[in-house]
């Protein structure tokens, strides 16, 4: 079984490297990790005295690595999970931050494992998730990345501006659908047919 650190890794690949995108809300990136994140830690990396995009350059990818471990898994307490929903629950705090324990939760209610929805992994979130993964151990994984990926079509539904995360210029799925579906058993990933139908409407 994968380590956390091996996850972790696994996160900064899927990333890749260095992205400025005015769509993308987070502002410009490398190896996942955010200009605001950066700034946030203080991470200085060129010790001139300001953490600006210029450190985000200097960032490697075990640096990042170590920046989810600790600040997307750890601190948010994600070791308290089931191993079924470590990696998918993990990738989803690193894009998405506390609304990957949000969705967690709200799956857990409609399980019928009632727990607050506060994007918070206390222990009554931790307790509903095991008991959840006990009593479907072959599918909780699948809903929650089926539950992911609804979550970013209903994302790109709300703000035109963030369809191109989405969905790619030829039509086919975008980056978010791909990672959500890479948490998922294939034989619940959507066709072409079907992700083209889901994002008909959209301009």
């Amino acid at each position: 079984m994968k380590t956390v650190e091996d996850i972790a890794r696994d996160i900064v690949r899927r990333e890749g490297g260095w992205v400025r995108d005015p769509a993308d809300p987070g502002g410009a990136t490398n190896h996942g990790v955010t200009i605001g994140t950066l700034r946030r830690l203080g991470l200085d990396l060129d010790r001139d005295g300001r953490v600006t995009e210029s450190d985000l350059r200097r960032l490697t990818p075990d640096q990042a690595a170590a920046i989810f471990v600790e600040h997307h898994f750890r601190r948010p307490r994600l070791d308290l999970l089931p191993d079924v929903l470590r990696a998918s629950v993990f990738d989803m705090h690193v894009n998405a931050g506390s609304q990957a324990v949000r969705l967690l939760q709200r799956l857990l209610c409609d399980m019928g494992f009632p727990v607050a929805i506060d994007g918070l992994m206390g222990p009554r979130t931790a307790d509903a998730a095991r008991r959840a993964a006990a009593a479907a151990p072959d599918h909780i994984a699948d809903a929650y990345g089926i539950a992911r990926r609804n979550y970013y079509y209903a994302l790109a539904d709300a703000r035109p501006a963030l369809r191109r995360f989405a969905r790619r210029r030829d039509g086919g799925k975008g980056g978010w659908i791909a990672r959500a579906e890479a948490f998922i058993h294939p034989r619940f990933h959507l066709t072409d047919a079907q992700h083209r139908e889901r994002t008909r409407q959209w301009h």
